[in-house]
């Protein structure tokens, strides 16, 4: 979704999230000084050329993420939930894996490491990823991708409960106030929440708590770990596909086709908008900062939007917008921080 759509190294500041594979959509990480080292452009690249080198990679991450909840919409139709979910972190975990092959990188060997990645795997990639796969069924992407928007302000809730430094101020909790507000429009609380399906839409929102919620366990456990952010991410994502294959094996039956469309759809979803988004979101950050690629978040909504009434044929109520509005300004108050004299 981000959507998109978990943990790594540690946090460089205490309003970054803690980092690691797909801690959804939008969600940029802070960089390590190797990741940073690893992406400086070369002396021959010029200034105009590293603008327009970032800019695309933005661009496409803001597709890739956008069309996230596109592809979860497609893939259900010929496939249970969770096993979308299950193909969504195979395809990823290959990519990574391939990619730490290239780089001849390892994966973690601490028994304690792979025991706190477990946890995050189920936090930050199966229980999301599951939960959005199944609202889906009965809630359209467009709605999906504005409730994933809503995880900063779960974020920023959490924080204050959980991260004694994470401090409210006056403009964070304006922000918090304003997001929910939003959520009740998108919702249409005034009518009592007729034609939307709550079922849906809270599984869709319980994905987007999930996600903070991970991100404080992996600030918390294993922000002092010093594998790379590829290592760890790529161990997670194993550990997500063992849970899921697992889980998928004993409550969904085998398919008995596999259409070519929503198996595409399920091979886009965990080799672009799970692993290739890994490896721009981290080259993002650390090129021009985790400020700038947090942008992306403010993109998702606009283009799964775009792409589920363009493509899907999904229809769109005047507060449904009105709502998506009003909460990415309340998630940008809460990631804003005072001015400094």
């Amino acid at each position: 979704m981000s959507t998109t759509d978990a943990p790594a190294a540690p946090a460089t500041s205490p309003d970054a999230p803690a980092p690691g594979l797909d801690p959804g959509p939008g969600t940029a990480p802070a960089p390590t000084s190797t990741t940073r080292a690893s992406v400086v452009a070369t002396p021959q690249d010029g200034p105009a050329r590293r603008t327009v080198a970032w800019r695309v990679r933005f661009a496409v991450l803001c597709l890739v993420w956008g069309f996230s909840f596109l592809f979860i919409k497609v893939g259900t139709e010929a496939f249970a939930p969770l096993q979308v979910t299950l193909g969504r972190v195979a395809f990823g975990a290959l990519v990574l894996l391939v990619f730490l092959a290239i780089k001849r990188e390892r994966l973690p060997r601490s028994a304690r490491t792979w025991g706190h990645l477990a946890v995050a795997a189920f936090l930050l990639n199966a229980l999301p990823f599951s939960l959005f796969a199944y609202s889906e069924l009965t809630i359209p992407s467009t709605l999906a991708s504005i409730c994933n928007a809503t995880s900063p302000l779960w974020g920023m809730a959490l924080s204050v409960v959980a991260l004694s430094e994470d401090r409210p101020t006056r403009r964070r909790v304006a922000g918090l106030g304003i997001g929910f507000l939003g959520v009740l429009t998108v919702l249409g609380a005034w009518q009592g929440f007729s034609g939307t399906d709550l079922t849906g839409t809270a599984m869709a929102l319980g994905a987007s708590l999930s996600y903070p919620i991970g991100w404080i366990y992996v600030r918390r456990t294993l922000s002092r770990d010093q594998h790379s952010h590829l290592a760890m991410s790529s161990a997670q994502l194993l550990l997500a596909t063992a849970q899921l294959a697992v889980v998928t094996a004993l409550f969904t039956p085998m398919p008995t086709s596999f259409p070519l469309v929503p198996l595409l759809a399920v091979f886009a979803l965990g080799a672009l908008g799970t692993g290739v988004a890994f490896l721009l979101q981290y080259g993002l950050v650390a090129e021009v900062g985790p400020t700038t690629a947090q942008m992306v978040t403010y993109f998702i909504p606009v283009i799964a939007t775009a792409s589920g009434v363009a493509l899907l044929n999904e229809h769109l109520t005047w507060n449904t917008p009105l709502g998506a509005l009003i909460i990415l300004a309340g998630a940008a108050l809460t990631q804003s921080k005072p001015r400094t004299p």
